[in-house]
């Protein structure tokens, strides 16, 4: 693995640790997409949205990158924005377009061989992780943004007045309560998982993976008695606790030693990631094939010998019984 240094590729681990911990560097490129081309929270104005201009380029194992493609599916954004997914294996090279695993589509736009090609495309000297997802400019021939929680948002509202489809995942009533939610996943779930995977020391292990499991089992109870994390409306939060849950069983389990309880074990948790599953647009968005080869098989430094296990057998489409707890399913 590496990273871009002035536009140069240089060899970097796959995980930055420090002091035994994992440590996650922030996005650097964040530009909005908006309807008008106004500027946006962050970044440069000048990106309207316009049905063709932008593209995708994602990993079907990244979590981070899953979130777009289910935000742009129940969207109904298929037909205005393409994609690119890369191959599985994130090794010397970083991502790569190769196109030899079953899903890999290649660099549909440009036909480069490597993800890090994308970002010098865009700026000949950039300093960056080279990361998904990216939202790509193809009308000014750049990178909107690499920052997958602000995508989401941009595709859930700038291309609303192109498509119709109104399904607000980011409701302004709800704002308040859904960010301290999101914070909590964020930080000890959906990032939680990867410090306990990466540490380096027992230590940064065991403070990474109780509140973990704290937050599982709070997360058990908050769904208890309501369908959604928000109550009976689906909002991004359930879509960004979703892309680390499914995962769970296959990988984080065993790969990253989350093991005091699998995701199965949980009643509410795991017929809640069997309705988001079988929410329409979402199971497309799915791809466990990719998911167990790309953690087994680059984190070498956690599995030396590249051994990608068989897995668990998982029915996502057994009947979850979360319609009696009111809130529609978003069609």
């Amino acid at each position: 693995m590496g990273q871009l240094e002035n536009g140069r590729w240089v060899e970097a681990p796959v995980a930055r640790v420090k002091d035994g911990a994992f440590d996650r560097p922030d996005s650097v490129l964040r530009n909005w997409v908006t309807a008008d081309g106004a500027p946006g929270p962050t970044g440069d104005g000048g990106f309207a949205a316009e049905s063709g201009r932008y593209h995708l380029y994602v990993s079907y194992a990244c979590p981070w990158a899953h979130r777009t493609l289910i935000v742009r599916a129940l969207k109904g954004l298929e037909e205005h924005i393409g994609v690119s997914v890369v191959h599985p294996d994130m090794l010397r090279d970083g991502w790569t377009f190769s196109t030899d695993f079953p899903g890999a589509t290649g660099d549909r736009l440009h036909g480069l061989p490597f993800l890090r090609d994308i970002y010098t495309r865009s700026d000949p000297t950039v300093t960056t992780k080279v990361t998904v997802p990216i939202l790509w400019d193809a009308g000014q021939g750049r990178i909107v943004s690499n920052e997958s929680s602000e995508i989401i948002r941009m595709l859930t509202s700038a291309w609303d007045g192109i498509t119709g489809n109104t399904l607000d995942l980011w409701p302004a009533d709800l704002r308040d309560a859904i960010e301290p939610v999101n914070a909590r996943i964020y930080d000890t779930l959906n990032n939680g998982v990867y410090k306990a995977g990466f540490s380096e020391s027992q230590a940064a292990y065991e403070a990474a993976v109780l509140p973990l499991f704290e937050t599982l089992d709070w997360l058990e109870e908050r769904l208890s008695g309501q369908r959604y994390l928000m109550g009976g409306r689906l909002t991004e939060a359930d879509i960004r606790l979703f892309t680390t849950l499914i995962r769970f069983d296959t990988v984080y389990h065993g790969h990253f030693k989350c093991n005091r309880r699998k995701l199965i074990e949980y009643p509410n948790l795991w017929a809640y990631t069997r309705d988001l599953h079988q929410t329409p647009g979402v199971a497309p968005t799915v791809h466990l094939d990719h998911i167990a080869r790309h953690y087994h098989y680059s984190h070498d430094r956690i599995n030396p010998f590249r051994i990608v296990p068989i897995g668990p057998i998982l029915d996502l489409d057994a009947p979850h019984g979360r319609e009696a707890l009111g809130g529609p399913t978003p069609a």
